[in-house]
């Protein structure tokens, strides 16, 4: 397991110290959203130039660090024609800079049926999926020839919500360039947390061969909803999902979330400490 960080939970400074900054506390990828971290320069579709994406090569490289995930969370199921189109432009753009970057893969949730990009019950509807797979298949296509993996993630309150769905919509596009970011924490909300574990062993079971990248957070009940915080704060179980880690997917980038600045190394030593001590099945 190569154990990384998005690099905007890093203290806010330009992008050159974030990234001297992971190295240091031992990281050895980041999850890069080119407008969180990035506002020295322009990161606009017309910005992400072969020069700008071979400097951050370099700038990774120098700093002993993969690019785990290029994210651009937008919503692919936008019902605005017009803001669709440039949502897909933006993925385009994005698919064509990594190409270049050497990034794991481009990585997206997987939207909503309104513009705000927001949970209502419509998301989890046939037609909500139907759009969403209708949407993604044109941006698969250009990272096919791009020769780049594109990755969903499950998300509960997005419209690929569980791991059927998410099996639905890899097997109907297709594609070798279309994979998964496993987010377990994602996979859950206030109706199904207690049964966690349950949920944990399907998503494998059902998409473990196409999982690229694994998503480590915790989280607690408060006031009725579940809130993320940093692994090690919460009341995640995580041999399971180590355990399938461990035997099954040597060297995969797991990147950490809802860290802070003074919490980050804290959560990378509990998951590294909980691998460690797990063994390799025969």
């Amino acid at each position: 397991m190569q154990i990384g960080i998005r690099l905007h939970d890093i203290k806010k400074a330009p992008l050159e110290e974030r990234l001297a900054i992971a190295h240091e506390q031992g990281f050895t990828c980041g999850h890069l959203a080119l407008g969180k971290v990035i506002s020295e320069y322009a990161t606009d579709d017309g910005a992400l130039t072969p020069g700008l994406a071979l400097y951050l090569k370099h700038l990774f490289e120098k700093n002993e660090l993969d690019v785990a995930v290029l994210g651009c969370y937008l919503n692919l199921a936008n019902p605005n024609p017009e803001s669709l189109k440039k949502i897909t432009k933006r993925y385009m753009a994005h698919i064509r800079f990594a190409s270049l970057l050497d990034v794991g893969v481009v990585g997206t949730e997987t939207g909503a049926v309104n513009e705000a990009y927001t949970f209502e019950e419509r998301n989890h509807s046939e037609e909500a999926l139907e759009i969403f797979i209708r949407n993604l298949r044109p941006v698969v296509e250009y990272a096919e020839k791009m020769g780049v993996i594109m990755a969903i993630e499950p998300v509960y309150k997005h419209i690929v919500c569980n791991s059927k769905r998410a099996r639905r919509v890899l097997d109907e596009i297709g594609s070798p360039n279309l994979q998964i970011i496993f987010d377990p924490v994602n996979l859950l909300d206030i109706s199904n947390y207690e049964k966690r574990e349950e949920i944990f062993k399907e998503t494998i079971e059902a998409l473990g061969d196409d999982i690229a990248v694994v998503h480590l957070k915790d989280f607690v009940v408060e006031d009725g909803k579940l809130v993320s915080v940093g692994c090690g704060k919460g009341e995640m179980n995580y041999e399971q999902i180590l355990s399938f880690i461990k035997n099954r997917k040597p060297y995969i980038h797991a990147t950490l979330e809802n860290t802070t600045p003074e919490t980050a190394v804290f959560s990378k030593d509990h998951i590294l400490n909980i691998y460690s001590s797990i063994g390799v099945e025969s």
